[in-house]
């Protein structure tokens, strides 16, 4: 019998390419929209509205497997405390309605897999590697990243496997990351960001689908694992290799963090500060990563 997952956040920039993923490996997929959306024959649509605190629960009760990938961007917009709130329970409300219907209807779940960052290890620039018994950072990023594991490892007093998969900077065509910066390298106007020493931990879209099909299917994964390349990519780099790909090289001077950080207030620490993450324990679980090069990945991702 076909299993059935359902995704928050399916139809954003990782949901799509995963539901393409799941089907493409002979799962059915249930996808929560804010807006009507047809049906397909391996999608199905369910209604959700987290203002009302609202979820169909027939997308819950028909569920074998959920994914939580929902949540506001985190550099979207200004950090004001009316942001930073919306960040944080655009996260943890899903959880807690999908918790308390499973609860209430006795419902269980083979796994609940959810999305977490390596900004849980905070916004600092340093030489130590990650791992993910490096203890959580005090700052905005470490603490909404803990609080998010921690409402998602409720679901462990069910009997349910919880995975969380704590992801860093994700790579692909057209998409995400790249569609924000790519327009000003592509016009000949790329520039490194303050020091541009800070690590920018990444992974290709097509490596963390992956990864989450196997958090899926692997029932020895419980958890959290660090979903990135460990290398030593830094903003320096990956702005000289877009330059590169596009045919110059970099002529503007590097951005001044003090203008960054009075453009973006408290948010410019996501974009000047990064850590090395290590993906040892994801490695050592099985995971073979297909993209490891960031040339490489980077020259994929823009033709």
């Amino acid at each position: 019998m076909t299993k059935n997952v359902l995704l928050t956040g399916g139809t954003g920039f990782v949901g799509k390419h995963l539901t393409d993923v799941l089907i493409d490996n002979g799962f059915s997929a249930s996808v929560l929209s804010r807006s009507p959306r047809k049906n397909t024959p391996s999608i199905t649509y369910y209604k959700w509205n987290l203002k009302d605190n609202f979820i169909e629960k027939d997308a819950i009760l028909n569920a074998d497997y959920i994914i939580h990938l929902a949540g506001e961007g985190i550099v979207e917009k200004r950090w004001t405390k009316k942001r930073k709130k919306a960040i944080l329970e655009s996260r943890i409300k899903p959880i807690e309605l999908i918790f308390s219907i499973l609860k209430e209807n006795n419902k269980t779940l083979y796994a609940f897999v959810s999305a977490s960052a390596v900004g849980i290890y905070g916004a600092v620039t340093s030489q130590e590697i990650c791992t993910e018994n490096t203890p959580p950072a005090n700052d905005f990023l470490g603490t909404t990243c803990q609080k998010c594991e921690n409402a998602a490892d409720q679901f462990t007093s069910l009997g349910i496997r919880t995975v969380k998969i704590r992801t860093g900077i994700v790579l692909g065509k057209d998409e995400g990351f790249l569609k924000k910066i790519t327009p000003g390298f592509k016009a000949g106007f790329g520039a490194i960001l303050g020091s541009g020493k800070q690590y920018i931990p990444w992974i290709h879209i097509e490596d963390l689908c992956q990864i989450y099909l196997k958090a899926l299917t692997d029932i020895e994964m419980q958890g959290a694992y660090n979903a990135t390349i460990t290398d030593n990519t830094t903003n320096a780099t990956l702005s000289r290799i877009l330059a590169h790909l596009y045919g110059y090289t970099i002529w503007f001077p590097n951005i001044p963090a003090f203008l960054i950080k009075l453009g973006l207030g408290e948010m410019s620490i996501a974009v000047l500060e990064g850590q090395r993450i290590s993906s040892e324990k994801i490695q050592k679980a099985g995971f073979e990563f297909q993209y490891t090069d960031i040339e490489a990945t980077l020259s994929t991702s823009l033709t």
